[in-house]
């Protein structure tokens, strides 16, 4: 008897292991690689030295990109995850109404999201160009404009379309995370607020936003680090030009590694980027549990 309690008890764990063991090969093992070689000498070939200190974080912090780099990725991020949170939960409500069409929309919706990002933000980038971009020819057709209006002024209005095409493209990821959670609500519970009086304000803050909570923690939580390490919009659209202005930690890291052959500095820069993810999404998770916990 004793010996069928036993197994059973290590059964769930042995259902688990191919899980571990491919989460230890991919993720941990590579981590680890990656801090012992923010620690060590690397030459501009790649080959790894002896152990360098804190030398290669020193040089990473005195990198004249570095603070712009920065800003950049926690305007980045917070404009992104906030203003993508804010609508795709105001489409994931309509969308979880009853109207004609619910399912031809739902399908539009998620095509964003679908699509790679790359073909994503060549396309956007094609659209705002200056010379022969699909936005300047159709507002000239309508006449809402005399001339060609260049959409790529300055390098913080490039930016901004960075931003603005990667909130374009996370809108859905939120959208089908609160959808899920909005759908697993009992209609009992607004059924009982229409009785005591609540309209549709009280239903939201008193229904609504705390039985969502959960899916809105999982897909800010996943958000923030797609968010964080998206590489493809920004290379694609500026390649971080002019002069690292418009770079996020993702591409300068990029492009410190494979263009100017500073492997030991890159390395340096994957592991900060590592710690601020970790502690910016642990508080992000404790706060939210706490305030299940009130609730």
């Amino acid at each position: 008897m004793n010996t069928i309690l036993v197994r059973k008890k290590w059964v769930p764990y042995l259902w688990l292991l191919p899980s571990i063991i491919l989460m230890t090969v991919f993720v941990v093992f590579p981590i680890l690689i990656v801090f012992r070689l923010s620690f060590s000498e690397i030459s501009r070939a790649g080959v790894v030295g002896g152990f360098a200190g804190f030398s290669n974080f020193v040089a990473a912090f005195n990198d004249k990109a570095f603070g712009i780099v920065m800003q950049n990725t926690a305007v980045w991020v917070v404009s992104v995850v906030g203003i993508s949170t804010v609508l795709g939960f105001i489409i994931a409500m309509a969308l979880n109404t009853e109207f004609f069409g619910r399912k031809i929309a739902r399908s539009i919706v998620i095509f964003p999201w679908a699509t790679s990002l790359v073909i994503q933000a060549s396309v956007w980038n094609y659209i705002i160009k200056y010379e022969y971009g699909n936005l300047n020819n159709v507002l000239l057709n309508m006449g809402l404009i005399k001339n060609a209006v260049n959409w790529r002024l300055t390098y913080q209005i490039e930016f901004a379309w960075e931003c603005g095409v990667g909130i374009f493209v996370t809108i859905p990821f939120v959208t089908f995370c609160v959808l899920s959670g909005l759908q697993s609500i009992d209609a009992a519970y607004y059924e009982a607020a229409t009785v005591d009086g609540a309209g549709f304000w009280k239903k939201l803050r008193h229904v609504t936003l705390p039985l969502v909570r959960p899916s809105l923690t999982v897909s800010t939580v996943l958000n923030i680090i797609y968010v964080f390490n998206s590489f493809p919009i920004v290379y694609t659209i500026t390649k971080g030009a002019p002069a690292n202005k418009t770079d996020t930690m993702v591409t300068l890291l990029y492009m410190r590694a494979f263009y100017d052959q500073q492997k030991g500095t890159a390395t340096a820069l994957s592991v900060i980027g590592f710690v601020i993810l970790c502690i910016v999404a642990g508080v992000y998770m404790m706060v939210s549990m706490r305030k299940e916990e009130d609730l």
